[in-house]
């Protein structure tokens, strides 16, 4: 199993970036997926999640209307929108996905590798 994250980069703050993924191996067409960061000198940390069938979304209130989280038609990949970057959203970013969005968010098994994603000031 493993799931593809691609997009991160260098942006200035104020821009935009969008994280996508994209899951071989099996299908997560029906797991709930999400994504983590994990920021220099701190632990991995929730970001985002959807549920299996996209229509429930949750959120770190850090980044609360800014980021939006979305899964693709098949529902096998999903995206991560992400506004007006502030250089504390530079981390690296990873993919991930489990049975059930509440266990995205308290602590998913599957993880694919990380995205750095910098923002400049």
């Amino acid at each position: 199993v493993q799931l593809q994250a691609s997009g991160g980069g260098l942006v200035q703050a104020g821009d935009s970036l969008r994280l996508s993924c994209a899951a071989s191996g099996r299908s997560f067409s029906d797991y709930a997926m999400g994504w983590y960061r994990q920021r220099p000198g701190h632990e991995r940390e929730f970001v985002a999640a959807i549920d299996e069938s996209g229509d429930n979304t949750y959120y770190a209130n850090s980044v609360k209307g800014r980021f939006t989280i979305s899964r693709g038609n098949a529902k096998e990949t999903v995206a991560l929108q992400m506004n007006n970057l502030k250089p504390e959203d530079t981390a690296v970013y990873f993919c991930v996905g489990d049975v059930r969005v509440h266990i995205v968010v308290e602590g998913p098994m599957y993880w694919g590798q990380g995205t750095q994603v910098t923002v400049s000031s």
